[in-house]
């Protein structure tokens, strides 16, 4: 990545770091009657987003392996290693919800 690229993406971050600041301060506190949220819905959600970064990465990685001249090596190692963090994070989910439900299971009634 050229030092122009690096310079114009952290722009963007701030803007858009700004943009989200801007946004959270305009959310009205929920009430009562606000919709609920659906943990599963969540989940699967959350999966879904893993599975998708899974996919890119695995289109990315063929279509280099093809010879593809629009795909660079940079932008498949930077897709594994997103869709690596992605998969890791989803694993560590897992492991904390898998401890909750044993913990409540353990608990006395």
């Amino acid at each position: 990545m050229s030092p122009v690229d690096t310079q114009s993406l952290l722009m963007q971050m701030k803007v858009l770091a700004a943009q989200a600041q801007q946004q959270t301060k305009a959310v009205a506190p929920p009430t009562p009657e606000a919709e609920q949220v659906d943990f599963a819905g969540l989940l699967k959600s959350g999966i879904e987003q893993v599975n998708s970064q899974q996919k890119k990465s695995a289109e990315l990685k063929k279509a280099l392996e093809m010879g593809d001249p629009n795909v660079e090596l940079t932008q498949v190692m930077l897709q594994a290693q997103k869709a690596s963090l992605s998969f890791e994070a989803m694993t560590q989910v897992r492991n904390k919800l898998v401890e909750a439900y044993k913990e409540i299971m353990n608990m006395p009634i």
